[in-house]
């Protein structure tokens, strides 16, 4: 049965991928809001369907941790499902990604449109300044900023290195930093077809007020309390 509901859940995301692409594409003339609402859909879509097929729900922890103003979100990585279910608590907001994902057939088509900030990991120090440059820019206009400080999905119960990127920007713009746990691996694995049902807690942290911090010591309270809150939710 497990078997049959992830793959109701792949066929119907994989559908939904295909017919959200194209007016996407053709809605880049519009305005970012109208855009982001656009695709939004999609993953409000995607959601609802991973409920329906696989049964998996969110328990959301600490939104009165969400500061007023925009900023940087440092979150933990384990899932695909944190990078729909963020635009749940957070909209607008763009991600920082590697640009090898806009070139994904459909998927990265429609990722274009929303103004991510798309890094080469091969540029070095070159990167990390068009992330300040690209990332100040979109925080000035109002988005809020997603990065995953372990740069890549991680099993859960393991730690990958937090990069230093994304609390330079921090540093740079002196924008607050919301981190953020969950446990979304356990029910949706990284690189994993089957699915388990169950309640995925998403715990949002005080966020960590970073004027006159350096970007290391940003990086290492982010670190600090995103696997703290991982060491709860375990």
């Amino acid at each position: 049965m497990t078997w049959l509901r992830s793959l109701l859940f792949s066929a119907g995301s994989i559908t939904s991928t295909v017919l959200f692409s194209f007016p996407s594409v053709l809605a880049f003339p519009l305005p970012f809001e109208k855009r982001y609402g656009f695709v939004h859909q999609w993953s409000r879509f995607n959601l609802w369907w991973l409920k329906l097929t696989c049964g998996i729900d969110c328990e959301v922890k600490g939104r009165e941790n969400i500061p007023a103003r925009n900023g940087i979100i440092f979150c933990k990585h384990q899932s695909t499902w944190e990078t729909l279910f963020l635009q749940m608590i957070f909209p607008p907001q763009v991600w920082v990604l590697k640009k090898e994902l806009l070139n994904v057939p459909f998927f990265g088509w429609g990722l274009a449109t929303l103004e991510p900030i798309a890094i080469d990991r091969g540029a070095g120090r070159q990167a990390l300044r068009h992330l300040c440059e690209e990332g100040k820019q979109r925080l000035e206009n109002g988005r809020w900023v997603v990065i995953f400080p372990e740069g890549t999905r991680m099993p859960p119960g393991k730690k990958g290195h937090y990069h230093i990127g994304g609390a330079m920007l921090a540093a740079h713009t002196e924008y607050p930093v919301v981190p953020i746990a969950h446990n979304a691996g356990q029910f949706w694995p990284r690189r994993g077809f089957l699915k388990k049902a169950g309640t995925i807690t998403l715990c949002i942290g005080e966020p960590i007020e970073t004027k006159g911090l350096s970007a290391r010591e940003i990086n290492d309270l982010a670190e600090q309390r995103i696997e703290s809150m991982m060491s709860d939710i375990s």
